[in-house]
């Protein structure tokens, strides 16, 4: 009669296989960003990323809030290689006016608790940190913070709901003055896989079966979207308990388990929870004999008080009852103390009942945990999986039978996975310890870190003074008393107009300026239909020919021009050349260019103090094939801001943000003291690469620009260079993390044969790593491929170094280029200027965030000025081009 009456409470194994797919659907709906919203499983993000690995050592307090008593415990972790801890504990009880008070009682009685227990165990002097097991859903956004979503275990304090209870915890700590620094919040679950995790490194699911349940278990970052960052693995608070608040299990939910669901404090919620924890099965026994015997299948269909009263069947009667040899003498001991005078048939048929009860509970406890399961082997893409799985839980540790019929069942739905079941000896106290010995770790390893990269953090205040020193350098050089020994050499460039459309012809450009040459044949047209055509080559220049003699040089460039004449068919024509050289030169005349010093890499001898022009046209005589008019010897940032002058007669500045850095911009001949004449404009190239070499930037420079600029081929000069441009920024994100890893801070303290080699680091690694696309498992691969194992971490702190690197060189950038432009604005004397700057450079233009920053700080530093910035399409080699037609024009006007 029981058998037929019970049977929706009995569930077959198909029954518990869709169960089984159902909470794996909730699960992917739990985990994704659009779908999470809506499930009702809500696979909370713990930010406990790893388990105990040996290395966690320390004094550590920890409280335990969750169930009928709260606990304080001070553990203390051994790391001596066999994971060893030592817990001292006290337990303290829970009152109903706690449970169901406001927060400020609540957490002003754990800091009570808690003061005491520190009293007790002499610890009041000790600063220690704290782990807080709070076995509530809480969302987190990091490991020492959480925000309650909604309270169980018929715990209703109020003024709590949707308040960080970290923070509440620490006022109440200050208030009663407790030395106490709480570093992680844990749930008792992860607590509790973390327990386990001391006795098996296996240990990867937690499982809580008592007054509620719940379960964890480690999951792949690549599939929590709640979370930024793909690589390694966090471990997921499933808050199971929820499952089925939907409407998905209503098809197994009896007429009894909605009548317990209303006779709760939070009717339609926690649904599997009440199905299957130790809180309600005793609840759900009494409904259940209730009407038995109201029906007249129990005790004569006599009801007693004791049967018509809510609570009076609790789980440890249903487990006194469910006792092998003296279950039925316990039941009928039972049911007399309630009053209800049981027969022999009375016995058998009331622990029928309560077989069949928490028999249900743990079928269902079985099929999500097999959901849990599943899902390992298949994230780990094995066939069969060996694990651990860590459990605490009155229900589990008190009743009978519970845990065998657990294991069997969950081994019968997943054959391939060979579980261990650990039970919790300490509780989640050690856990919570383990969770923040790692969080103290990580703190420590954090401050370590920031106060290595704090020096790269320059704040307005400093931008605002090297804005200043770069407006007194670029004076020094444009002064005649001053020049000399001025580090912004402020170049004359002779280009003294910018295109007004009447330009035509066909010209010769070269670009010589990085380890690539281009040649162009550039076409002009003017009048209405004004275009300008180019064609081009680009040459590799060897690393032989760059360090080699000038000769070389030279002669290499002539063979590249005279493969591209061929190549293009025009040999024998004498075309107009605009030579880019995009190195300092001095100037005397726009087609004579001494070379002041190399930069860039270049260290080709018998170069400096020679007229460029010269030299080339030396190369081309030796060569006897061709000839050539050298029109004009141009800098690439001219080149770049005649490109954009050409679209916008508003640019007026150039800027190159690659390789190298430099600016040039239109000044008013009046003040170039070093160039007769005080009419017009003309454009200087400041060479500001070299900005700082007379010291005046030391205070910002770092160890690491120090090491960078003592290692390269021209140390002492062009610092500023060394900080803001392409060729130096990866060598100084190399420096810095050789000096993180010699710390231990990064790759396990291991300097890898890659690292070590200078020049490795390349700048594209930078734009590659901080790419908003790219995620943190493709940051490990460029690692990897430069030969660095590393883990998530590591990831996450290698693209913070090169984001620190490249914001600090955007914003030192955008420092200078503020002072140039609020300079041009006291020039014209007017009080807002309107000016558009010309820009090429690959930094610029493939770095993620380069050109922002750069002009944010501008926008900061010269709030006066409307800057626009322009983005030179077709490079210097155009430029060239059309400072060569300018000046053939000019030459033209000149000779009628």
């Amino acid at each position: 009669q029981v058998d037929r009456y019970l049977c929706h409470l009995r569930l077959s194994d198909d029954v518990l296989l869709d169960v089984m797919a159902r909470f794996q659907a909730e699960m992917v709906k739990g985990l994704g960003r659009d779908t999470n919203p809506t499930a009702t499983v809500k696979m909370l993000p713990s930010f406990v990323r790893s388990l105990p690995d040996g290395s966690e050592k320390g004094d550590f307090l920890a409280v335990d809030l969750g169930g009928s008593q709260f606990r304080a415990h001070r553990v203390r972790v051994f790391a001596d290689g066999k994971q060893s801890s030592q817990l001292e504990s006290k337990f303290y009880p829970t009152p109903k006016e706690v449970t169901q008070g406001n927060g400020a009682e609540l957490f002003d009685y754990i800091a009570d608790c808690l003061s005491d227990f520190m009293e007790t165990k002499n610890l009041k002097n000790k600063k220690l940190p704290l782990g807080f097991t709070f076995s509530f859903p809480c969302k987190q956004t990091k490991l020492e913070e959480g925000v309650l979503l909604a309270w169980t275990k018929h715990f209703r304090v109020r003024g709590v709901q949707d308040t960080d209870v970290v923070s509440s915890l620490r006022k109440a700590l200050q208030k009663h003055k407790a030395n106490v620094d709480v570093l992680a919040l844990v749930n008792d679950t992860v607590g509790t896989m973390m327990t386990c995790g001391y006795d098996d490194q296996r240990c990867e699911v937690g499982l809580i079966i008592g007054t509620g349940t719940n379960a964890c278990y480690m999951e792949e970052m690549r599939h929590i979207s709640l979370v930024e960052g793909d690589e390694g693995r966090m471990c997921i608070n499933t808050e199971w308990g929820a499952f089925g608040d939907d409407g998905a299990l209503d098809d197994l939910r009896t007429e009894f388990d909605r009548e317990l669901d209303l006779g709760s404090l939070n009717p339609g919620k926690q649904l599997f929870e009440k199905m299957i924890s130790s809180l309600y099965l005793g609840e759900l026994v009494r409904l259940i004999l209730l009407k038995m015997t109201k029906e007249g299948l129990l005790f004569n269909g006599k009801v007693s008080t004791a049967l018509l009263t809510k609570g009076k069947i609790e789980m440890k009667h249903v487990s006194a009852m469910e006792k092998y040899k003296e279950g039925l003498s316990n039941t009928k001991e039972i049911l007399t103390e309630l009053n209800l005078f049981p027969s022999e048939e009375d016995c058998v048929a009331v622990q029928h009942v309560c077989t069949i009860v928490s028999f249900r509970s743990a079928n269902l406890c079985a099929a999500a945990l097999a959901a849990i399961l599943t899902r390992l082997r298949e994230n780990k893409k094995l066939l069969r999986m060996r694990t651990t799985v860590g459990i605490d839980g009155g229900l589990y540790k008190t009743h009978p039978k519970y845990a065998r019929r657990l294991h069997k069942v969950v081994r019968r739905l997943v054959p391939t996975c060979d579980v261990r079941f650990l039970l919790s000896e300490g509780g989640s106290g050690t856990g919570a310890a383990a969770v923040t010995a790692l969080a103290h770790g990580l703190a420590t390893r954090r401050r370590r870190i920031d106060a290595t990269l704090a020096p790269f953090l320059l704040p307005l205040g400093i931008l605002r003074e090297v804005q200043g020193r770069m407006r007194a350098e670029l004076e020094y050089g444009l002064r005649r008393d001053t020049q000399a020994s001025a580090t912004v050499k402020m170049l004359p460039t002779y280009v003294c107009g910018t295109p007004d459309g009447t330009e035509k012809g066909k010209f010769l450009a070269l670009d010589l300026g990085g380890t690539n040459f281009r040649v162009l044949l550039v076409k002009i047209k003017s009048g209405r239909r004004r275009s300008v055509q180019m064609y081009n080559k680009i040459f590799a220049i060897p690393l032989e020919i760059m360090q080699g003699t000038g000769e070389e040089l030279f002669d290499h460039i002539v063979q590249c021009i005279a493969d591209f004449l061929e190549y293009m068919g025009i040999k024998g024509a004498r075309l107009p050349l605009g030579f880019t050289f995009s190195f300092p030169c001095r100037q005397a005349s726009i087609d004579k260019g001494t070379l002041v010093g190399w930069t860039k890499g270049f260290k080709a001898t018998d170069c400096e103090g020679e007229d460029v022009v010269d030299m080339l046209r030396e190369a081309i005589r030796r060569r006897n094939e061709f000839d050539l008019d050298i029109v004009a010897v141009v800098n690439d940032t001219v080149g770049t801001m005649m490109t954009c002058g050409y679209e916008d007669p508003n640019c007026e500045i150039g800027l190159i943000a690659g390789t190298g850095s430099n600016v040039c911009y239109m000044e008013d001949m009046k003040n170039i003291e070093i160039v007769e004449g005080n009419e017009g404009k003309m454009c200087i190239n400041t060479e500001w690469g070299a900005f700082g070499d007379n010291g005046c930037i030391d205070h910002i420079r770092t160890k690491y620009d120090r090491e960078v600029d003592e290692g390269s081929l021209n140390p002492g000069k062009q610092r500023y260079e060394k900080m803001t441009s392409g060729m130096y920024l990866g060598e100084i994100v190399r420096q810095i993390l050789i000096d993180l890893t010699k710390q231990g801070l990064l790759f396990r303290g291991h300097i890898s044969e890659s690292l070590r080699k200078r020049g490795i680091f390349e700048t594209k690694f930078l734009s590659q790593i901080e790419s908003d696309r790219l995620a943190l498992l493709q940051v490990r691969r460029i690692l990897q491929q430069l030969g660095l194992d590393s883990t998530c971490d590591d990831s996450i702190i290698v693209k913070e170094v090169c984001g620190v690197v490249s914001r600090r060189a955007a914003r030192l950038c955008g420092a200078g280029l503020a002072a140039v432009v609020e300079k041009k604005r006291e020039n014209q004397g007017v009080e807002r200027l309107r000016v558009t700057v010309g820009v090429d450079g690959t930094l610029y233009k493939l770095h993620p965030h380069f050109s922002r920053v750069l002009q944010e700080t501008v926008k900061e530093l010269a709030p006066q000025c409307d800057v626009t910035f322009m983005l030179s399409e077709d490079g210097s080699g155009k430029g060239a081009a059309l400072i060569t037609a300018v000046a053939k024009r000019l030459h033209n006007v000149g000779q009628k």
